[in-house]
């Protein structure tokens, strides 16, 4: 029999790791893990040298069966309306049972780390199931140097095994498909799903909780840095474009979805990205096409053709598909996964009623306002059941990984603004002239132009007007940006029709702040946008 060990830094030793009869795989390279998971039928070859694989029935989060573990050192620590508890029975009754259900399994083993400071790093072991699942992982967190991996000491342990299958009333969860994260044994279990993301998101939750106390804000976002050392990070939920609009050439990537902010600046969770794929172009994303070309890149779901190169444009299994990639991948990727203070923030919505601008300056009370609120809109057809354009409130950007009360990242980012004189910029990379179906989408030509324009400190100079809905400042004229697009009032063709529309999205705005009136102050409260403003 072989053994893992599972670390449990709680009460500093080693504790009943899996023990299995199969062969155990530790920290392969891609080489080695491309002819396992072909040899094993779980991916195949695409013609550039990728790895493509399908993860079946779930081909994204399954945020409905992620489990918190409810103890008594957590009961106040967690915000129990955003997570659903576990008793630490179940948990261990859960545990014992994927023990059980390993017990004949080969297993890959990736001895990897979540966040580039050395001082706050979470040493992490992922155990999998699936030779793929082991190469993913390896691309998305940060390799430690393999000769250190002899004296590596694991703070957290994720076991992934998709063949398992929860039973609910046994293990106190909701379906077969189980996310169950205990923070007092740092350990997470993973059954009944392929989807390869929960394995990076588990690391991400797990930093969102230990960092808070340290000070430290955690971050879905995206960031990059310029010529001038100015670091610019980029908050959005799915789709609004963080991981395009950080990869310009410009400016050295820092990292695509998950950072840390503290006193000595920003700093990456990852070595890696994991990038949307879907109608994906070399002409409006080189940087990041040129990965699907790379030996070593993950593909997730996507479809290829008779001579096995990938079709962006097939979403016939998924709007989500992926590709997952280590960062170095990116050429003007940063070595470090460090940088210095952010000079802007940027929010990114996709806002399919059409009534955003595509850009607006906001005050730090504006700025956590909209941060709370972490808006964007779901379009028709994306998902079953969604016929028009549909409003999404996901706190801080990044809600189902908030174990903590969204009020303590919120004053946390509110404080780190105000100490380092941050910018912040609301930029709507939706639809504009009308919603969705008839309006278009925002030129990404002109979101660049705007963006630079933010980023190299000369957006600051230009006229602004108010928004009669928001407040907040939207720019009257900028140099090579079409003047009628900064007003998307008089870019809808029934200018009454846009006021009754933005009444609308207002009136979601405040429905859904309603939950953190209570725990915010009068400014915050005071940046929200009226009902009762009229239309310019």
């Amino acid at each position: 029999m072989s053994e893992i060990g599972v670390r449990n830094p709680a009460r500093g030793i080693e504790t009943v790791g899996l023990a299995t009869s199969g062969t155990v795989h530790y920290n392969l390279g891609e080489a080695e893990l491309y002819e396992q998971a072909i040899a094993r039928g779980e991916a195949m070859l695409t013609a550039d040298g990728a790895l493509v694989a399908e993860t079946g029935q779930h081909t994204g989060r399954s945020a409905k069966d992620k489990f918190v573990v409810r103890d008594a050192t957590r009961e106040d620590e967690i915000w129990w309306d955003n997570n659903k508890p576990m008793s630490p029975a179940h948990f261990q009754t859960l545990y014992d049972d994927f023990i059980a259900h390993a017990a004949d399994l080969d297993l890959f083993v990736q001895d990897l780390i979540g966040g580039a400071d050395e001082r706050l790093k979470l040493p992490s072991r992922i155990i999998t199931e699936y030779a793929w699942h082991s190469l993913f992982i390896r691309n998305l967190l940060i390799r430690p140097e393999r000769e250190t991996l002899g004296s590596f000491d694991p703070r957290m342990t994720i076991i992934d095994l998709p063949s398992f299958r929860a039973d609910p009333e046994r293990h106190g969860c909701r379906t077969e498909t189980v996310i169950a994260v205990d923070f007092e044994r740092m350990l997470v279990l993973i059954g009944g799903t392929s989807y390869a993301g929960e394995m990076k998101k588990s690391v991400f939750t797990a930093l969102n909780y230990l960092l808070p106390p340290k000070g430290v804000m955690p971050m879905h976002c995206s960031a990059n840095v310029g010529d001038a050392d100015d670091v610019a990070i980029f908050f959005g939920l799915s789709g609004t474009g963080k991981t395009t609009l950080s990869a310009d050439p410009t400016r050295i990537l820092l990292g695509d979805d998950e950072h840390g902010w503290g006193e000595d600046g920003v700093f990456n969770f990852e070595g890696g990205c994991y990038a949307k794929t879907i109608r994906l172009s070399e002409e409006a994303e080189p940087e990041i096409y040129a990965t699907t070309k790379r030996f070593g890149t993950v593909l997730e779901n996507v479809i290829l053709d008779d001579q096995r190169r990938p079709d962006f444009d097939d979403g016939r299994l998924t709007e989500n598909t992926r590709c997952a990639y280590p960062l170095h991948f990116i050429p003007n990727s940063s070595d470090t996964g460090i940088a210095g203070q952010p000079k802007n923030i940027i929010m990114l919505t996709a806002d399919a009623f059409g009534v955003m601008p595509p850009i607006a300056r906001l005050t730090p009370a504006q700025a956590m306002y909209h941060f709370l609120s972490g808006y964007t809109a779901k379009v028709a057809g994306t998902e079953k059941g969604v016929t028009e354009p549909e409003a999404t409130f996901s706190t801080c950007f990044g809600a189902p990984f908030m174990p903590r009360h969204p009020s303590v990242y919120g004053n946390l980012l509110r404080d780190l603004i105000a100490r380092h004189e941050v910018d912040c910029w609301l930029v709507n990379t939706g639809w504009t002239g009308g919603a969705y179906g008839v309006g278009n989408r925002m030129p990404i030509a002109a979101t660049r132009g705007l963006l630079s324009a933010a980023l190299d400190g000369s957006l600051r100079e230009v006229e602004f007007r108010t928004d009669p809905h928001f407040g907040f400042a939207v720019p009257v004229a900028v140099p090579g940006v079409e003047v009628s697009i900064l007003d998307p009032r008089g870019t809808w063709a029934d200018t009454a029709a846009y006021d009754r529309q933005a009444a609308k999205l207002v009136g979601m705005f405040i429905d859904n702040f309603a939950k953190f009136e209570e725990h915010v102050d009068h400014n915050v409260l005071n940046a929200a946008p009226r009902m009762n403003q009229a239309a310019e």
